[in-house]
């Protein structure tokens, strides 16, 4: 092999900037260390004075680049000229900092950039999160290559090939963990780890519920090499919560992990399945990110962290909004946080940078990926808002029931952002699922609401305006208000603000881009098909804490001259494996049968084989768990798969005779009561009251499936209808022309007073013609019965001026809350 002198030479410069770059802060590439305090830097951060950049690249470089990490407390302190090399920080020459940086960036690989993996790896984070620090690196070098933030490639990278080992895979009783790993968890992590602890801190491995306990610790337990345990490392390595001697309490929970490893036997492979090679999750070429657009973004929040109280905004621009996590939360596997009663808000002054932003341009578009706990959240919940108090802000996305709320403060609307955009009723757009959420301002087209991709089509009545109403002194929040009130149940996964608003074709750019940390795990297939660098291919991403996403997987070769070797193989019964064997679960592509054709090939030129997806449990953790595919049929190669026998039916029995009567399901129920009372169903106390109680009114019309919480529910909603009845001063004296509601009820309640109650009561409410009904008199008798309980007020003078309102309304609640309603 012929090297000439300049190869030489360009090695030479490259390997001595190499070593140069690592000497600063001591240590290797895979370590973190303790970087010694630098000497002080009087470099003027933000009034450069030096050589005008040559070029608009070199302009591009010093506004995405250099003036980010030219600061004291970033690279400034020490990578500057006569200090340190390589000094790619220096402020005496822009144009030559620039070269500097040429040769410590990959511009055909950006995120394997000298300049990131130092980072990565732990050099001088100014941060505390490792994770936010590098994802700002690949920020300000992607906008500086890239100046226009399109959509960046991905280019499919060959993990290297291993077969499916033998693995120990954790037993689904956790009786082997409570007699072994569990007592000195409990024993002496149960002041923190727990639900009920003072301080509850996640994971909770000390649970009093063994269970709870057990399916927490499984991802801190290593049962292959149980020294690298988390729980053993946390505190042999990182001497957290020692009891006795670091070294001796490490050593302790090592040989109980090691004595509940012995007890459990390893899984093979079964021989007779055609498997492909294994691969981790992080063995993936990562693939998160492809595709989106982010020009004007201001502020991004991925949650990447997953752990302490700081969400870092990684947008890139200053100042950082980063946001202060309290209340009740917990982090999300895959990047997010879960709220239950908590929230994540900004400091006031980073939050002025959105009004600083956002009213230079006057329109911009919030973007968020959400999955709400449920569809009885109301007031609105407030998912985003940049708000100063309950009635006071500068924008809000929320959730009421089924419906997203957009409000915005401009020229034409109040000091909350009323009236507020709201998605139709019927619509539902609200699900208690991941969904991507994109809310728009422009000056000429006002407010719209796009969810997964598309315009939710409602229409915005108020007209666009100025924002010259903003406040600079709100502070931006998500999960509440400000106040902690009016708190969103759910997970947030992304969330991110633009200057600018989106157009349809970016927003559906955006939702195909994904969430989450993902990769393209490559299976390979090449011994089994005889095809050089053959894989199956599929988008994986860690869904949440408790499952891995597959999803489109597609057939590809690496080697772009045997694309066309790929006709023609047939490929049958595919299955994920995780840990030596088939998972359970999430088999959707057992039923696979088809025929490879390379002429379908897709943006990655591989050829497709599914637009599904599936989910498949987390075992040990995404650090350790193993995949890889089985298939009953692949090119020539054939699984000996023992199909196991159906077992035998059972005989069919009797069941009891159905009930001939039923009851009424949760409509019915609301519309018998509007019309016994004339109440309209849509009235706003009643309406709120009934979408309320809805999930706990009867959902099917069985009698023996009537319970005791459905006949609560039923109950209040007849009070309610009956008080709605009883307050309107025009129904009530079409449906009691007799009763006098300004009686003095101190006189008590004579019988003809009782009888212009009940008659009207039961001719609307006992119907006529039927069957099967109530008598009338006993009707009559426990009305009348329960109007002298009602009153015995009367007895001491005691009444009240709103007594004999309060008597109509519980006699008309105790019928129309009774079976002569609800059984039908």
């Amino acid at each position: 092999m012929n090297i000439n002198r300049r190869t030489l030479i360009s090695a030479a410069v490259w390997m001595l900037t190499i070593i140069t770059l690592s000497a600063c802060g001591g240590g290797s590439d895979t370590q973190v260390t303790e970087t010694p305090t630098p000497p002080p830097n009087n470099s003027p951060d933000s009034n450069y004075n030096g050589p005008p950049p040559a070029t608009t690249d070199v302009q591009n470089f010093k506004l995405n680049v250099w003036d980010n990490l030219a600061s004291a407390d970033k690279c400034g302190a020490c990578h500057i000229q006569n200090q340190q090399d390589p000094a790619f920080a220096r402020f005496d020459d822009i144009n030559e900092a620039y070269a500097i940086t040429n040769t410590l960036v990959d511009k055909n690989a950006p995120n394997d950039s000298l300049l990131i993996t130092k980072v990565a790896g732990g050099h001088n984070c100014w941060l505390s999160s490792l994770s936010a620090c590098t994802d700002l690196m690949i920020t300000w070098i992607g906008a500086w290559l890239d100046d226009n933030q399109s959509a960046t490639s991905i280019e499919l990278e060959a993990p290297i090939a291993r077969e499916v080992g033998a693995n120990k895979n954790f037993p689904s009783s956790p009786s082997l963990f409570e007699d072994t790993v569990y007592p000195i968890l409990q024993t002496y992590c149960n002041e923190c780890h727990t639900g009920d602890a003072a301080i509850p801190i996640s994971p909770f491995i000390a649970s009093s519920d063994v269970a709870e306990a057990y399916f927490a610790s499984i991802s801190k337990l290593n049962l292959d090499v149980p020294e690298d345990s988390r729980v053993v490392a946390r505190v042999r390595d990182e001497f957290h919560n020692c009891w006795s001697d670091c070294a001796s309490d490490a050593r302790t929970l090592n040989d109980a992990v090691q004595t509940m490893s012995d007890a459990i036997e390893v899984t093979q492979l079964d021989s007779n399945l055609v498997a492909s090679d294994a691969v981790g999750l992080f063995d993936g070429t990562l693939a998160s990110g492809g595709g989106r657009f982010e020009s004007n973004l201001v502020a991004k929040w991925e949650f990447k962290t997953g752990s302490g109280n700081t969400a870092f905004d990684t947008s890139g621009v200053s100042p950082a909004l980063d946001l202060t996590l309290s209340g009740q939360y917990s982090w999300v596997g895959g990047w997010g946080i879960n709220l239950v009663n908590g929230k994540a808000q900004g400091t006031t002054s980073n939050s002025r940078k959105l009004y600083e932003l956002l009213t230079a341009t006057g329109e911009f578009a919030i973007e968020a990926w959400v999955a709400p706990a449920n569809v009885t959240q109301e007031g609105p919940a407030r998912i985003i808002s940049y708000s100063g108090g309950d009635d006071r802000r500068n924008f809000m996305l929320g959730q009421s029931l089924y419906n997203y709320n957009f409000l915005l403060r401009h020229g034409n609307t109040d000091a909350n952002g009323s009236p507020a955009l709201s998605t139709a009723d019927a619509d539902e757009d609200v699900q208690t699922a991941l969904q991507h959420v994109v809310v728009n301002y422009s000056a000429s087209g006002a407010r719209e609401i796009f969810v997964n991709g598309e315009s939710t089509g409602d229409i915005d009545s108020i007209e666009a305006s100025n924002f010259n109403d903003w406040d600079d002194t709100f502070a931006f929040v998500l999960g509440s208000e400000v106040s902690g009130r009016f708190p969103f149940a759910g997970v947030i996964r992304m969330v991110a603000i633009h200057s600018r608003s989106l157009d349809s074709a970016q927003i559906q750019s955006n939702f195909d881009a994904g969430i989450g940390q993902k990769f393209y795990l490559l299976f390979g297939i090449t011994d089994i098909i005889d095809v050089p660098q053959s894989y199956v291919v599929f988008e994986v991403s860690q869904f949440d804490s408790y499952s891995y996403l597959f999803t489109e997987p597609f057939v590809i070769s690496l080697d772009p001259q045997n694309s066309a070797a790929l006709d023609d193989i047939r490929l049958a019964g595919m299955r994920i494996g995780i840990n030596g064997r088939e998972a359970s679960t999430g088999q959707s592509f057992a039923r696979l049968n088809t025929a490879i054709d390379s002429a379908t090939s897709n943006e990655l030129s591989g050829v497709p084989l599914s637009a599904q997806g599936t989910i498949i449990p987390v075992q040990k953790g995404p650090e350790l768990d193993e995949f890889f595919l089985t298939f009953d049929l692949l090119g020539q190669a054939q699984s000996q798969r023992v199909v196991a026998q159906a077992p035998v039916p059972a005989p069919p029995s009797d069941l009891p005779a159905q009930a001939e009567v039923g009851v009424r399901n949760f409509e019915e129920i609301n519309a018998s009561m509007s019309a016994l009372t004339g109440v309209a169903s849509n009235q706003n106390d009643v309406y709120v009251t009934y979408t309320q109680l809805r999930q706990q009114l009867p959902s099917v019309t069985a009698l023996d499936s009537f319970l005791a919480s459905n006949q609560m529910a039923v109950t209040q909603l007849a009070i309610k209808y009956c008080d709605a009845l009883v307050e309107d001063t025009n129904l009530r004296a079409q449906y009691f022309p007799n009763v006098n509601f300004s009686a003095n009820a101190n006189n008590g309640f004579s019988e003809d007073t009782k009888a212009a109650i009940i008659t009207p009561l039961s001719q609307r409410m006992l119907g006529s013609g039927l069957s099967s009904q109530p008598q009338s008199s006993q009707i009559y008798s426990e009305i009348s019965a329960l109007i002298e309980r009602l009153s015995t007020c009367s007895a001491s003078s005691s009444c009240s001026v709103d007594t004999t309102k309060t008597v109509v309304k519980a006699s008309c609640a105790a019928l129309l809350g009774s079976a002569v309603v609800t059984v039908q």
